[in-house]
């Protein structure tokens, strides 16, 4: 018997039994749950329980913040219960018939933007610092930056610039290979598509505002033209263009197998 074994079967009868766990895991403080019928959980008398810290659903997972000791409490619940416990990635998957439609949609942007974070604040800490040093006229009464007065700095300038381009302008990249790793398909194919939307044969988007409509690159098909225009640093193209391709993919598979 385990400290916790008492609390562990008081836990399992008030979340509705065994037979309303579709799985259940926990992290450093905190139960994971994901119930058959969230509604059967007794959150009253569970919030009640002295071990209990307090409890609340998110993302369709019902958690339970135990403390500390939830490695112990975890080891006699899932005794108490006859159950394996799994991975956090799994109660996040038997969680999701849980969530809504809205909550679905949000939740797959949030698992696509999630890879991308780190690089999108190292792109964003790089750019806020060439800001300050070539665009604050702090020098001379105010009439020269930095890198006005100071070589290195230019360089440096110039440097950064390389690495915040790669971040921003090609961020169809990175969400295009995150899109296809969420699909658990082909991720070569997502970088490709990705590339192909920041192309150097098609005109940079930052640069259509100053191009005149009669210089802008086009594709002439006969009976329309289309303008070649990249999409550096946008996100919804490059989303929407490996949703199409997907949908194209597997209704081409279904048709072969038909």
């Amino acid at each position: 018997m385990g400290k916790y074994a008492e609390d562990a079967k008081e836990l399992l009868r008030l979340v509705g039994g065994k037979e309303n766990i579709a799985a259940v895991s926990h992290c450093m403080t905190r139960m994971r749950f994901a119930l058959v019928d969230p509604s059967r959980a007794d959150v009253k008398g569970i919030e009640a329980m002295k071990v209990v810290k307090g409890s609340f659903t998110q993302s369709g997972q019902f958690q339970v913040i135990i403390g500390n000791t939830v490695a112990d409490f975890y080891n006699d619940f899932v005794k108490a219960a006859g159950i394996e416990g799994v991975s956090k990635d799994a109660v996040k998957q038997a969680a999701k018939k849980n969530q809504n439609v809205l909550q679905r949609i949000v939740t797959a942007l949030a698992e696509i933007f999630a890879p991308l974070i780190p690089a999108i604040i190292t792109g964003g800490l790089i750019l806020g610092f060439r800001n300050c040093i070539d665009s604050l006229y702090l020098f001379e009464n105010g009439t020269k930056t930095l890198c006005d007065i100071s070589q290195f700095w230019s360089g440096i300038d110039s440097f950064l610039w390389l690495i915040g381009e790669a971040v921003f302008h090609m961020l169809p990249v990175g969400i295009c290979w995150s899109v296809t790793k969420k699909m658990g398909t082909t991720q070569m194919l997502g970088i490709v598509l990705g590339l192909t939307l920041v192309s150097g044969q098609l005109l940079n988007a930052y640069a259509v505002a100053g191009t005149a409509a009669a210089d802008i690159p086009k594709w002439d098909f006969g009976f329309v033209k289309v303008n070649m225009i990249g999409y550096q640093a946008q996100v919804i193209p490059a989303i929407l263009a490996r949703l199409l391709w997907f949908i194209w993919k597997n209704f081409s598979e279904r048709s072969h197998r038909r």
